[in-house]
Order: C-alpha cells, then structure tokens, then sequence
C-alpha cells in the first residue's frame, strides 16, 4: 500500500517535518510519484517502526543514521548492523539491570516508611495504597 506524508504522518505518529528531517538526515527514502510527491511504503512503515524502537531505547540519532546507512547499503553489511545491535542489546541489559536495582532500593525505602507509618499510627495500612510493587527482594 501506498500512503501519502499525511497519512503517514498520521500513522506512525511522527510530525510531517520530522518526516522531512529523516529523510533529509539520510534515515528513510520514500518514493515518488508522478507529481514528485513523497510517497511511503508498508516497508517504509516498518522502517520507521524500528527507528522510532531504536530511538525509545535509547540509540543516538548519529548510530541510527549509521545504522540507516549501512541497511541501504544490502547483504553486505549485515554483519556490521547485527554486530550494532548486539552492542545497543547489551547496552540495554546494563541499563535495565541499573534501573533494577535502583528499585529494590526504592522498594526497600518504601516499605521501611510504610512501616514506620504503621508504627506511628498503630493502624496497620494496605500495602496496594503505598506501593504498586512488589515486596524488596533480597540477595
């Protein structure tokens, strides 16, 4: 299916001008049509889907536009892009398990004043009305 910049704007959630910033920085290239009117594909639109994962995980628009570069380029470079996002995969671990145990602390924190409030006010207090997690883990 064929989707003009409107529409495809529309559907993947990305302004019309950032749409031109893409495609000006390299990212995506949409055909035209007789009128010299951009004109976007389904595979446009899983392009755009992966670029927009790829940003929300945190790639630097400067590896993406790399990344881009290379995914033109064909067969020969699979290598190069799956080494890419290898690198971006392992970059994501780090950062996940970072945030994971920034939780734990956060857990812990909560149930220590979550307690201390109990103690206080002698009233025990429903765990779901201060937090939305698990207990602390622990080890």
């Amino acid at each position: 299916m064929k989707y003009p910049i409107g529409e495809f704007s529309k559907l993947t959630g990305l302004g019309i001008h950032t749409l031109r910033y893409y495609e000006h920085e390299g990212l995506i290239t949409p055909e035209r049509n007789s009128s010299n009117r951009r004109c976007y594909s389904d595979k446009d639109l899983t392009w755009i889907y992966f670029i927009k994962r790829l940003k929300d995980t945190g790639m630097p628009i400067k590896e993406i536009k790399h990344y881009a570069k290379l995914r033109a380029a064909g067969d020969p470079t699979l290598s190069e892009r799956l080494k890419m996002l290898v690198q971006h995969q392992q970059t994501l671990d780090e950062q996940i398990a970072q945030l994971q145990k920034h939780k734990i602390k956060l857990d812990e924190k909560i149930e220590f004043y979550r307690k201390e409030v109990e103690h206080v006010h002698d009233v025990p207090l429903p765990k779901s009305e201060y937090t939305n997690s698990q207990p602390p883990r622990t080890g």
